[in-house]
Formats: structure tokens, sequence, C-alpha cells
């Protein structure tokens, strides 16, 4: 998979027999959504590319805080470690906002130390890199390609009750945003702290729904409240 342009299909569940009778087998592949479903539980090997030592990484050390778990399919590929180095770029906003980023592959510590030490676009790399060499992690979140052994592009934002806000999940060939995903993260953090919504492209400063407030007279009625210039501009 790594970071192939042309795509392969997913593989169809197959059916096996025993005893005359026939059983589908239940492999895991991509749940439908992991939005506003608790983070599951993990503990794995990880490299902290900022200390440049080993170490481990659970579910636990994320209780209470923000959150944004970011699956990507391989060390020593193409386009992972421009995402991984675009969000190490942004990382002291994510700090701003009490982000913590955990980025997570199959390959094991070792690798991605020897990654991060290589790779010259990860010089100077902060952050901790999950090691998930039993894909169990990747299966959890509904991100595992079973036939393949590696995940999907999958991002996940976690807010500080360990609950899923938002999820981005696709195929390997295009990189995700970085800028677009902190303003998505402002819009949450904004919007669970006054109880009000964010329409389409929000960004600090532009105009909210206070259906907190005004529910009643905004159902139906939300052109009177915003226009299509607010939310383009």
């Amino acid at each position: 998979m790594s970071c192939d342009v042309k795509l392969k299909p997913r593989k169809p569940k197959t059916e096996t027999t025993t005893n005359t009778t026939t059983i589908s087998e239940e492999k895991k592949t991509m749940s439908s959504t992991m939005v506003r479903n608790e983070m599951p539980k993990f503990e794995m090997a990880a490299y902290d590319s900022k200390t440049g030592h080993y170490t481990t990484v659970s579910s636990e050390d994320y209780k209470g805080k923000w959150v944004a778990i970011c699956f990507y399919p391989a060390d020593f590929t193409f386009v992972c470690p421009t995402e991984i180095a675009a969000m190490n770029a942004k990382y002291d906003e994510f700090q701003k906002m009490g982000v913590e980023i955990l980025p997570i592959s199959v390959d094991s510590q070792f690798s991605h130390k020897r990654f991060v030490e290589t790779e010259p676009i990860l010089a100077g790399l902060k952050l901790t890199m999950g090691a998930d060499t039993t894909q169990q992690v990747s299966r959890d979140f509904g991100v595992l390609i079973e036939e393949e052994g590696v995940a999907l592009r999958g991002r996940f934002l976690f807010n500080p009750d360990g609950i899923c806000v938002a999820q981005e999940v696709q195929a390997d060939s295009v990189g995700r945003n970085v800028n677009e995903f902190l303003r998505q993260i402002e819009a949450w953090q904004y919007a669970t702290e006054t109880g009000e919504v964010c329409p389409a492209g929000w960004r600090p400063g532009k105009k909210t729904l206070p259906v907190n407030t005004d529910v009643e007279q905004m159902t139906g009625r939300v052109g009177d409240y915003i226009t299509i210039e607010d939310i383009l501009s």
C-alpha cells in the first residue's frame, strides 16, 4: 500500500467451512465512524524524537486532554514524512491550544528512530511516534487494511472527555492539510466552551450560530443570521 498512486479495492470477506457449517470470517475492517465514541484503550511502544529515547504511550496519557491521534501507512514512504513534518512545524500552535499529537504506524519504535534520523524533512522532530506492531490499535480505530497490514491515513480528534469529535480517513496517495485541521480544532474548542455552533469555514472572529440562546428563532431562518458571503469570506 504505502503511497501507491493506483488504489486497490478492499478485499471482500471470505467464507470458510467447518464441520459443514459455513462461517463468515469476523475480520474487522473499516468502521463506519469513530465520531461520538470513546477513545479505544491502548498501550504500545513508542519513539520520543524530542529526547531520542524509546518509551511507551497509552490512552491513559491523554485523559483530560485534547489529543489528535494520527495514523499513517508506513515509515520510509513518500507522503507520510511530509504529513509528519507539517504537524511538527505547527507543534507550538498545537501546544498553545492544549492539543497533544500522536502519530502512529505499524512500524516498530526502532524503525521510527531510524526514519527520523535519516529523513531530512524530519530534522528537529518533536513528536512521539507510536509503534503499533501488533496492528491492534489500528484495528480498534477502524483504519487497518487487514490484507496489507498497514493503516489508512486516519486522523482523530478527541476532546478532554475522551470522545471523538472529528475524524478524517483517506487513502494513501494524498496528504492531509494541517492548517485546516488547526482551524477545525479552534472551532471545536470554541463550540465546546460557548455552546454556540460554528458554520462552514468558521475561524476565530467570524460569526457563529447562537443556537444555545435563539434556537427557536433560528430554526429555518439561518440565512437571517449569516450569509454565504460571511461563510466564504
